[in-house]
């Protein structure tokens, strides 16, 4: 039997886990370090794990092992014992650590692994170099099964059949290959430098969320942002309901002074009120004052009438705009593009929408056209929002006392 040792040996996704625990996960981004025997990764990646560790990040870890039979557990001790006697998982666990050990059938895929690993800024691989990851070749010259290696990547630039995205090595030859290709590389000493490669690359960016609260809205009769919902006001709701998805929360509004009760929210992240920088409202204005609040590199911006707006969703289209490295990502539908419920990435969209702005534009996908879009589509909104209606929005008092009754009726989403 194969036996794994991880916190969820079944490849239990971290959509799965999320619905069991009741929390809202975020996929952890991951790469992979592949080399022969002996090549260093292990020496390599401890050091490279310490660095982004001491820079704030929270990393995790996964080592493949090419022999059956290798055994992390202690001869005499509790857990071995029940696995002696047949038990074929075993956890042991205390407040402040977990350990699994699980008897497999057959060998588990990588990106279910590292699925059952949410919330992680990386997970870095050791191994599994046909996982589909992107791969980074370590390539040493006091290794004689290197050589042969060293040779294939000069020749024909892979290893393998797989095409590194980097290489860490100290040949000449491997330096000077991967120049002339255009391919990061590094020595086996320069542990910063590939830190920085990884933060830029591969470290998953942490996320604003722009919430558009604007003012008084002439179909509601008064502000949207203050208008009581089921007890509460409405961007009490919103603010409650994405800020577990958020490290920085952000309202644009011109009523600041009315949204005093935003200071008593207990939500895990800050939160900060930013006036429109346009004197001239509109959607394409908003956008650009969201993006010009946000301190981070990907932004969320949601409506603040939007009463089943997804943390669930945000998160997917973040995951997305990083690992496919767009400038946008925006639901697209039956119905057309849903432009404030999408993920921005912000300085090139704060860019594109001052070009739009100062071309007479005024809606907000009029900008769509000078970023690298990636449309959302409708299956993958389910995919990640099941329950669907995540683009519901209320305009007026009869459309916000028939949602309100729906909720008290058949339950929220």
């Amino acid at each position: 039997m194969n036996k794994v040792s991880l916190g969820a040996a079944s490849g239990e996704s971290s959509e799965e886990h999320a619905k069991r625990d009741g929390r809202i996960h975020r996929p952890s981004p991951a790469v992979a370090f592949v080399g022969r025997h002996n090549s260093g990764k292990t020496t390599l990646l401890v050091r490279v794990i310490a660095e982004l560790v001491s820079r704030g990040f929270d990393i995790g870890s996964i080592k493949h092992h090419g022999h059956c039979d290798f055994d992390i557990d202690v001869p005499g001790k509790d857990s071995y014992r029940h696995r002696e006697a047949g038990s074929r998982d075993v956890v042991v666990v205390s407040p402040t650590r977990m350990a699994r050990i699980t008897e497999l059938d057959h060998e588990i895929e990588c990106d279910d692994i590292v699925s059952s690993m949410p919330d992680h800024d990386l997970v870095i691989v050791e191994g599994f170099r046909q996982s589909g990851l992107d791969v980074i070749e370590v390539l040493r010259s006091g290794n004689d099964r290197d050589l042969p290696a060293a040779e294939e990547y000069c020749e024909i630039g892979t290893v393998r059949g797989v095409t590194p995205v980097a290489v860490v090595s100290n040949m000449e030859s491997v330096h000077a290959v991967a120049k002339r290709r255009g391919t990061p590389s590094f020595s086996l000493e320069d542990i910063e430098g590939i830190a920085d490669f990884l933060q830029a690359v591969y470290v998953r960016p942490k996320l604003t969320v722009a919430i558009q609260a604007g003012g008084e809205s002439r179909r509601m009769g008064q502000s949207k942002a203050t208008v009581p919902f089921l007890g509460e006001p409405l961007l009490t709701r919103i603010v409650e309901r994405v800020a577990c998805a958020a490290d920085e929360l952000v309202v644009t509004t011109n009523e600041a002074s009315r949204l005093g009760f935003l200071g008593d929210l207990d939500i895990p992240c800050p939160l900060k009120l930013v006036p429109d920088s346009f004197e001239k409202r509109g959607s394409l204005q908003g956008l650009a004052t969201a993006f010009g609040a946000a301190s981070h590199s990907l932004v969320a911006v949601i409506a603040c009438d939007m009463v089943f707006a997804s943390p669930q969703l945000a998160i997917a289209e973040a995951a997305v705009a990083h690992s496919e490295r767009v400038d946008a990502v925006v639901p697209c539908n039956k119905f057309g593009y849903e432009p404030f419920h999408a993920v921005y990435r912000t300085n090139s969209c704060l860019e594109a929408t001052h070009e739009a702005l100062s071309r007479g534009c005024v809606r907000a996908k009029d900008f769509f056209d000078l970023v690298n879009l990636r449309p959302f589509m409708s299956a993958e909104v389910t995919e990640a929002v099941p329950e669907r209606g995540c683009f519901i929005n209320v305009n007026t008092p009869e459309e916000l006392a028939h949602i309100e009754a729906t909720i008290m009726a058949e339950g929220d989403r």
